[in-house]
């Protein structure tokens, strides 16, 4: 099979024949002549302790290849065991103590806190032959025992900072359960939302990707990696993962050189110039290639162009998938295809155990190349102070003291109520009076500790999160007043759950209706068709809807959805994701107005399902539909327009906001300078609030088309009732890069568009400038 693929490769098929050039019995030599041995120490960044590199040579083949080796724990549990359950068989704790011990595994993931952590590095250090300490990761994803809301809707709060204490706060309680290593930020470019996982990035956009990515890392690393309450991040997943076809999760991925560069590859690189030591390779393949087994990814992008210096693991058997793939022969061929690829650990399959030694004795793979991934992993173990002190972040008082604080629990609310969109508020429904009105709170969310944290959650519990109804009722003057009925289930109807309902809210002034997607519906593996609110709910909401009772409906999702009928309909739409501990409370702050709400949409809410994969900076073809009555033969659907029914950066607050008095430092932006542009925000309404204010640009002309309008800048200002503030943006040359014909970066003189606006579809206020070459 490698051969068929050497003799197809030409031009982007390079790194395939360079690949295949270290097959068979001739491999050392060749790798010996080639030009990647000369990059070698050059990419091999990290300076390495004197002893790390004596003890590298002290460590048998089976030592090193143990040390590129992680496991899921044995000693899990709970959650745990179902988001990574164990090889067919199993492995008992002991067994996998015995394992440690020997030498044969560099860490375990997903274990049962410091506890667990304590026996297993005790183990280690007493008896094994080195006493290399292990490491131990996890997924914590948004939160630990305090879980925040999910990567997607704190993207909405369009607040980086945010996203940076909620991290700080992961890693200050993750770490003192004994935990060294997230395996977060995910910082995926997604652009079709029948993607299960959207749930975990940052949404659509290549800036607010960036900021996230760069954000996160920070916040799980701290001021100093050592510290005891600082945790590596890892980015992931590296590459492209989220460009899927049709949204399909594990799906492959078909992209030119220059998309992939131009959207999908900045926020891995943010996040790594942000200082992440690790990465994982993504489960997709690009252009017929896996991830895990993509020389050009890993080592020309990664290492030769980025000159990143840490660690790359798989994904969980990404490694041994290669093979269903059709891209590896056998469990031997995927170890040396993943790891010459530039996979320096192997996580789950044990590949790499079973093996590299084997594959270093038949000449197969260069001992050199596995010195340096295991010198790779040691350096990264010497950076979180695990040789120093190989209990430093294991302490059960210390977990216990530091799980679910009063401050941690504070941030939470904040940033669930920063979180959440306010995607309609016809008649200015919102926010509710706390008293005088009875209020029907209907749905399969209504109540009930369920469904509130959101997927991806390995050690918080929703039997600890507050609910909507608790939540309503611990704000109102009088909760007597509000009547709590289901009416129906998330995918099923309930018996009588409609006429229950819809006596509830004949019985009420005002009605709450809480619909959408459970837990289960968003995460991995959960991709959807119909990007929809599931057709029991739905027949709910035109029952209640009909009643003419003014009606409040409170998404609960964990991507964009598709809304219809009563839904699209109600004069008030709040999405409020996936919230966390403190989702009750955070909704009821914004419900009655104790918070005005600030976030926006990091990603588009098409009119169809049949819309996506869509995002709002695409481009307008040749014949793009005018504004107007519908035209024949132009880019529209039959059904829909080619637009958002609530588009990227849309979000409502409880003012009024104009926007006007657009200036321009000048009509140029000179080829080495720079121009100032601003715009004058007012709040001409009753109450305080905060303003997304967005800076987008559109390149009119160019040698490769350019979307309709990209993001440049954005700012969050406060506005008392009444006040405006002028708004400033700088853009620069370098503002205005994108990937020319040859696959670099370029920019060319010409007109620009730019929008001051609240969202990537309103006019806001609009100029043109031009950049010129002197």
């Amino acid at each position: 099979m490698g051969d068929k693929r050497n003799r197809a490769g030409h031009g982007a098929d390079m790194t395939i024949t360079r690949r295949g050039a270290l097959l068979g019995a001739g491999a050392i030599a060749a790798w010996a002549s080639s030009p990647a041995r000369a990059l070698l120490a050059a990419a091999d960044t990290m300076a390495t302790p004197a002893a790390v590199a004596a003890l590298v040579g002290r460590m048998t083949l089976e030592e090193k290849a143990g040390q590129l080796t992680l496991n899921a724990a044995a000693w899990s549990g709970g959650v745990a065991t179902g988001l990574n359950p164990p090889a067919a068989g199993g492995v008992s704790f002991d067994q996998q103590l015995a394992d440690a011990v020997a030498g044969k595994l560099t860490g375990v993931f997903n274990g049962n806190g410091a506890e667990m952590a304590r026996r297993m590095q005790g183990a280690v250090m007493k008896g094994s032959r080195l006493k290399i300490p292990l490491i131990f990761a996890a997924d914590v994803i948004h939160g630990h025992r305090t879980i925040f809301p999910v990567p997607v809707a704190e993207a909405a709060s369009f607040e980086p900072s945010l996203a940076e204490r909620t991290a700080r706060v992961a890693a200050y309680e993750a770490a003192a359960a004994g935990i060294d290593w997230t395996f977060f930020p995910m910082v995926d470019i997604a652009r079709d939302q029948r993607w299960g996982r959207t749930m975990e990035g940052a949404g659509e956009d290549v800036l607010v990707g960036n900021l996230f990515a760069a954000a996160r890392v920070r916040g799980f690393q701290g001021q100093d990696l050592m510290a005891n309450d600082a945790m590596m991040a890892c980015v992931k997943h590296f590459a492209a993962y989220g460009a899927v076809e049709s949204g399909l999760d594990y799906n492959e991925v078909d992209l030119s050189e220059r998309t992939l560069r131009d959207v999908y590859l900045p926020p891995y690189k943010a996040g790594f110039d942000a200082g992440a030591l690790s990465g994982m390779a993504s489960f997709n393949e690009i252009s017929g290639i896996p991830s895990h087994g993509n020389p050009w990814l890993l080592q020309t992008v990664l290492r030769d162009e980025w000159k990143f210096p840490g660690i790359i693991v798989s994904d969980y058997t990404g490694d041994e998938e290669m093979i269903a793939a059709g891209f590896a022969k056998d469990g031997r061929d995927a170890a040396r295809i993943a790891f010459l690829a530039g996979v320096d650990m192997c996580m789950q399959s044990n590949l790499y155990m079973q093996h590299l030694p084997g594959l270093v004795r038949d000449g197969l793979v260069p001992q050199e190349v596995l010195d340096r991934s295991v010198r790779r992993v040691l350096v990264v173990k010497h950076r979180l102070g695990l040789f120093d002190d190989p209990f430093r972040r294991i302490d059960v008082k210390r977990e216990k003291a530091r799980s679910r604080t009063k401050t941690s629990l504070a941030l939470a609310r904040e940033a669930g109520r920063k979180s959440i969109v306010l995607l309609k508020n016809d008649g200015d429904l919102l926010p509710l009076p706390k008293a005088g009105r009875r209020l029907a709170l209907i749905g399969p969310f209504a109540s009930g500790q369920h469904d509130l944290n959101g997927p991806w959650v390995v050690y918080g519990d929703n039997k600890q999160a507050v609910d909507l109804a608790t939540g309503l009722r611990a704000a109102m003057a009088d909760p007597s007043l509000l009547s709590v009925t289901a009416g129906s289930g998330v995918e099923e109807a309930l018996p009588g759950g409609i006429d229950a309902a819809v006596a509830a809210a004949k019985a009420a002034d005002i009605v709450l209706l809480a619909i959408g997607e459970s837990e289960s519906m968003s995460g991995e593996a959960q991709s959807r068709t119909e990007i929809v609110v599931p057709a029991p709910q739905q027949a709910l909401a035109e029952a209640v809807a009909a009643t003419g009772k003014p009606m409040v409906v409170i998404l609960k999702n964990g991507r964009g959805l598709a809304l219809h009928g009563a839904v699209r309909d109600a004069p008030a739409i709040l999405m409020t994701w996936f919230l966390g501990s403190e989702s009750g409370h955070a909704t009821a702050d914004v419900l009655f107005g104790d918070y005005s709400p600030s976030a926006r949409l990091p990603i588009s809410l098409p009119y169809e399902s049949g819309q996506e994969p869509y995002h709002y900076d695409h481009k307008a073809t040749g014949r793009p539909a005018p504004a107007g009555p519908r035209q024949p033969y132009k880019t529209q659907y039959r059904e829909a327009p080619n637009a958002a029914l609530y588009p990227f950066g849309h979000g409502l607050t409880y003012g009024r906001v104009d926007y006007s008095g657009l200036t321009l430092g000048g009509p140029t932006l000179p080829w080495d300078g720079m121009i100032e542009v601003a715009a004058t925000v007012r709040n001409s309404g009753t109450r305080a609030i905060e303003e997304v204010v967005q800076l987008y640009i559109r390149d009119r002309v160019a040698s490769i088309t350019r979307p309709i309008r990209q993001l440049k800048g954005f700012r969050k200002v406060a506005l008392a009732p009444g006040a405006s503030e002028t708004v400033r943006f700088t853009l620069r040359r370098s503002d205005l890069l994108f990937y020319g014909v040859d696959n670099q970066p370029t920019v060319e003189p010409g007109t620009f568009d730019l929008w001051i606006a609240p969202s990537a579809q309103a006019d806001g206020v609009h100029g043109t400038f031009d950049l010129t070459q002197a």
